[in-house]
């Protein structure tokens, strides 16, 4: 059995920086059993990373993606297996 889990990487567009963004994505991921985390990219888009079980990291995706609707213009979601790279979820630099 290996230790991987499923990990996603998300990138959000719109009027995404500068409106309170990755600090509400942080908020949400306290419901959900993800680790990861989120960060302003310099072409104005956020960029988000979660890894845990597929069930949850999508659930926690698709809230993300629900409450800050209307800040999204639109998001670009990459899935894939590998080791756990985060213990905990948080705002990246």
């Amino acid at each position: 059995m290996n230790n991987h889990v499923f990990q996603m990487n998300c990138w959000f567009e719109g009027h995404v920086q500068g409106v309170g963004f990755r600090y509400q994505t942080v908020s949400v991921a306290k419901g959900f059993d993800v680790t990861g985390n989120v960060r302003n990219l310099v072409d104005g888009r956020v960029h988000l990373y979660a890894e845990g079980e597929q069930s949850e990291v999508l659930a926690f995706q698709a809230e993300v993606a629900s409450e800050l609707q209307n800040y999204i213009r639109g998001a670009e979601i990459k899935t894939d297996r590998g080791p756990r790279a985060c213990q905990n979820f948080r705002i990246e630099q």
